[in-house]
């Protein structure tokens, strides 16, 4: 079967990958000039199954109009760009902000994102494929008491879901974060995920496709996707820059602009564009950097290290499609790097980077099948795109292919919005 994927982020690449694996003939389509340029390209680095959790939870709403009052906050509304669309998606995220809706989401969450996991630890035995990879684990610190008595809302929902976990204390996170050490009175503990692992999402993503030319896939560039053309239940074809492309099967993987793509053959999908940054420093003093991924509660700041970089991401704003970098935003993960891993990286030589997270209202994204007949989603991943990648891929190729699933799919597809 001819299949025709739409993006070339790693949520298509590694669609692709399994398409072909399953004897596909298979097309990947993106407006850029290479793979893994948008999303793909800077997010924070942490393939996180245990830190899976949806953005919509209980007291959300109330820590949100806080958050807009601190001068280096983890989230901000760039009232410019908010639209109807924006307070529609807001709307329905608050309407998820309840106890039951997060454990219910969440558990899903948590279920792909471990499923995803399984993939990679499978995809390393099958390639030779290296990507600045680490299996560390990721800590999240806690810098104030309260924090850490938070967290047993997390734990009670870790437990429900079998997901290993370390309640630490201030030395037991200096143990596993030697160079915390240097700034230890400035946390009180940590929550430790030994099963996360963290690695280069570009790296993994160009690192794939190369595996997937081998194995016969096209990847078509620079060439913008027009239009999506259907026929009664059927789509027919998909008009490019470069003509008219047609297949047996078509994946749309475009992220957060799956959206507008959807809404011109009828398909509303709750999926919006929240803008996040990242830092990627040159380290400088391997004693004085992480050794994986640390979360920071506080700031909501990613720092991970890479071979011989640490990047630094987080931050959420809502602004449409807006992707200006905005300085003001480079203070937060800017301040989070240099106060716990003072001296470690080169702040100065710091590549600032933008991309736009595909959200949905509930955190889970959306997959397989659509009403028409030939039509399939991978997309709305949120955050998680890097952690959810291979599992979503996976799930998807099987689905498309009529193969029996390896994974639940219970609450992944459009039907949750029906």
């Amino acid at each position: 079967m001819q299949v025709l994927v739409l993006g070339a982020g790693v949520v298509g690449v590694t669609s692709a990958w399994y398409l072909a694996k399953a004897g596909h003939e298979v097309t990947v389509i993106d407006r850029q000039v290479d793979v893994a340029l948008e999303t793909s390209y800077g997010n924070a680095g942490q393939i996180s199954p245990g830190y899976s959790a949806p953005w919509a939870g209980p007291g959300i709403p109330l820590k949100a109009i806080k958050w807009l009052m601190q001068d280096l906050a983890p989230f901000m509304i760039n009232g410019k760009e908010v639209d109807p669309q924006t307070l529609s998606w807001m709307t329905k995220m608050v309407s998820n902000c309840t106890q039951g809706a997060y454990h219910k989401n969440k558990a899903r969450m948590m279920r792909l994102a471990e499923y995803s996991r399984d993939c990679f630890i499978d995809l390393r035995k099958e390639l030779d494929i290296h990507y600045d990879e680490r299996q560390k684990g990721t800590l999240q610190v806690f810098r104030t008491d309260k924090q850490v008595e938070a967290s047993k809302k997390d734990i009670s929902v870790l437990e429900e879901c079998g997901v290993n976990f370390q309640e630490l204390d201030q030395q037991g996170c200096i143990e596993y974060e030697p160079a915390l050490a240097n700034v230890k009175d400035k946390i009180v503990g940590g929550l430790r995920l030994p099963g996360d692992e963290t690695g280069d999402c570009f790296k993994f993503t160009n690192a794939l496709a190369d595996e997937c030319k081998e194995m016969g896939v096209q990847f078509v560039m620079k060439t913008d996707i027009l239009s999506i053309n259907k026929e009664g239940d059927e789509i027919t074809s998909v008009s490019t820059s470069r003509g008219k492309l047609t297949a047996d099967a078509y994946l749309v993987a475009l992220g957060s602009y799956s959206t507008p793509m959807m809404s011109e053959i009828g398909l509303k999908i709750p999926v919006y564009p929240i803008k996040g940054y990242s830092l990627t420093l040159p380290i400088i003093d391997e004693n004085k950097a992480p050794t994986s991924t640390v979360m920071d509660e506080t700031y909501k700041v990613a720092v991970t290290r890479f071979d011989d970089r640490i990047r630094v991401g987080g931050t959420a704003e809502i602004a449409s499609y807006n992707k200006d970098l905005n300085e003001k935003r480079r203070a937060n993960v800017e301040f989070v790097v240099g106060d716990l891993f003072p001296g470690g990286g080169d702040i100065e030589k710091a590549e600032f980077w933008t991309g736009l997270r595909p959200m949905t209202p509930d955190g889970t994204p959306i997959l397989g099948e659509t009403k028409y007949s030939n039509l399939f989603l991978n997309t709305g991943h949120g955050t998680l795109g890097w952690t959810m990648s291979l599992g979503s891929g996976k799930y998807v190729a099987d689905v498309i292919s009529g193969q029996k699933t390896d994974i639940d799919p219970e609450g992944l597809s459009m039907a949750r919005y029906h």
